[in-house]
């Protein structure tokens, strides 16, 4: 029987993406995040007594401040180096050839695939024949797949490749191939990198993203973590998912369809957050909280925004003390339809309803807006054009975006001032 632990997209010491602008986000505890997360992978290959350990790409987030980083991962290798568990890696986009300027000597036992062409380690003892090849420069557009060697008569055979495979949102068209450029090639196994979510492309082989080990922003939601496979005497793998995260990043949804109150939203945000708390024992979280749906609520929500935001942020505090942390809460609901149509229709609130939904309806009235925008953008102090949310006034999605915010909380407000028809 053969063990082995399939990791990918490591990404040490990878920046905090601003949390740091959001007063009480969990900065001290991210930062130290992913290095805690490569820990925690190297603590389960030694108690699982694994006999190698692959990393996919992306080990580094790029080039290296100082090189503390190269320290720390030597460090932890020398743990696995004293347990006889031989290393082998591939870089990726993040950690080509050509980014990474700064270099420290390996440990004995832990191998990186040249660039350039692909390689192969026979591991006699254990009868295993890797495969991989590591990026030279941060965007390489081929399939790599295809000039990979044939498989090793009478081994296990695994490739190691960072791609995107046939394209993933959100992740650059990397090495790209399809299932069955990698079927194609007999191996037994594919260890792939680069895509963050975890994914099975195919159980014939098993070809398997494992996904990142540590969750860095609201893209990269749920348990993070590592592949351990095991090989049984008939040479078919099974692959057996591990958390590794330190700290977890979860996207609630709540549907505001059947309330009526803020009050009542509140009540179900409660309610998601109680079961997210459940499903994850003892982890501490990182939430983005979205209100969406035809809503008779709106009209509390849209005309205080900010008192309901830290409503929902004051029960996330109450229910979980320190475990839950509210990234954000986006509210996103609309008044029902008869709201639109009903008295207000056809006095002062229905025209501007059709107004919104006009300027909806024709980007070129919103870039217009945009240009304005643009003007009042470049007095702004540094520390709000620089914060998390991103201001975008020449991108229509965005504009659309911000209209769907600040419409319905004017149209909130006028009408909690009466009926104005």
């Amino acid at each position: 029987m053969i063990r082995f632990i399939h990791s990918a997209d490591i990404h040490l010491d990878s920046p905090l993406l601003r949390l740091s602008f959001h007063e009480g986000a969990p900065v001290d505890e991210l930062r130290q995040a992913t290095r805690q997360a490569f820990s925690n992978l190297v603590t389960l290959a030694l108690t699982e007594r694994v006999d190698f350990v692959l990393i996919s790409g992306d080990l580094y987030d790029g080039d290296w401040k100082d090189y503390n980083t190269g320290l720390y991962f030597v460090s932890q290798m020398g743990k696995l180096r004293e347990a006889g568990i031989p290393v082998y890696i591939i870089s990726g986009n993040h950690d080509a050839a050509s980014k990474i300027t700064r270099t420290i000597r390996f440990p004995e036992g832990v191998h990186l695939f040249p660039k350039g062409r692909p390689a192969t380690f026979i591991l006699e003892d254990l009868g295993v024949a890797i495969h991989g090849q590591s990026f030279s420069s941060p965007a390489v557009r081929k399939n790599l797949a295809l000039s990979y060697p044939p498989p090793a008569p009478g081994c296990f055979n695994i490739g190691m490749l960072h791609t995107c495979a046939t394209g993933r949102e959100g992740h650059e068209p990397y090495a790209p191939c399809r299932v069955e450029d990698l079927r194609i090639r007999g191996y037994d196994y594919w260890a792939l990198g680069h895509v963050h979510q975890r994914e099975v492309l195919s159980h014939d082989p098993l070809i398997v993203f494992p996904g990142n080990t540590q969750g860095r922003s609201v893209r990269e939601t749920g348990a993070k973590g590592c592949l351990l496979v095991t090989v049984d005497e008939n040479g078919r793998p099974a692959a057996d998912f591990r958390p590794l995260d330190l700290i977890r990043w979860i996207k609630v949804v709540v549907d505001g369809s059947r309330v009526g109150t803020g009050h009542e939203v509140v009540d179900l945000v409660s309610g998601h957050l109680e079961r997210i708390l459940g499903e994850n024992s003892g982890m501490p979280l990182i939430v983005r909280v979205e209100i969406t749906g035809p809503s008779r609520a709106h009209t509390d929500l849209a005309a205080d925004r900010e008192e309901w935001i830290n409503h929902i942020r004051s029960v996330a505090v109450d229910m979980s003390g320190d475990r839950i942390w509210v990234e954000k809460v986006r509210l996103r609901t609309t008044p029902p339809e008869d709201m639109k149509t009903g008295a207000g229709a056809e006095g002062p609130i229905g025209e501007l309803w059709r107004y919104l939904e006009e300027l909806h309806s024709q980007p070129e009235q919103l870039l217009r807006i945009g240009e304005t925008l643009k003007e009042i953008t470049r007095k702004l102090p540094r520390e709000l054009v620089e914060g998390s949310a991103v201001i975008s006034p020449e991108d229509p999605k965005w504009l659309k975006e911000q209209l769907d915010q600040v419409g319905p909380m004017l149209v909130g407000r006028l009408m909690r001032k009466g009926d104005l028809s």
